[in-house]
């Protein structure tokens, strides 16, 4: 796999969707604006910095509901196959359940439990990814 890299100054996206054809049909909204953002893969390593950024999305399908509004002043964040850290402050709210696990943060604090499991604390997280 070759390894990749990218940064970005200011970046400003949304996107909404409805996916009813589907076999699992979904709907949603996406927003995300930032300053400054640098990724880097290779393998089954990623490490990524940010900037001041901010997001909020919905989406509901026929397996999950959920929606979540996220706050970050700065981050970075590293991933070596299914175990990943990152530090930073960030003030993430929202909660989204389904099939694959729950999700629940207020204030950046707070734990997902299923295909991900992490543990937050205002940002900063500890997490591990089930790889099927």
């Amino acid at each position: 796999i070759p390894a990749s890299a990218h940064t970005e100054g200011t970046y400003a996206r949304a996107r909404s969707y409805d996916e009813e054809g589907k076999s699992i049909p979904k709907i949603g909204v996406y927003a995300v604006a930032g300053v400054g953002r640098a990724r880097a893969e290779y393998s089954a390593f990623e490490a990524e910095a940010k900037g001041p950024n901010a997001s909020a999305g919905a989406e509901v399908s026929g397996i999950r509901a959920g929606a979540m509004a996220r706050a970050e002043i700065a981050s970075a964040s590293a991933k070596a196959g299914p175990v990943g850290l990152k530090v930073g402050l960030g003030f993430d709210t929202g909660l989204s359940a389904g099939v694959d696990g729950v999700e629940a943060k207020v204030l950046g604090t707070g734990f997902s439990i299923g295909k991900k499991t992490s543990v937050s604390v205002l940002g900063n997280e500890a997490c591990f990814e089930y790889v099927l």
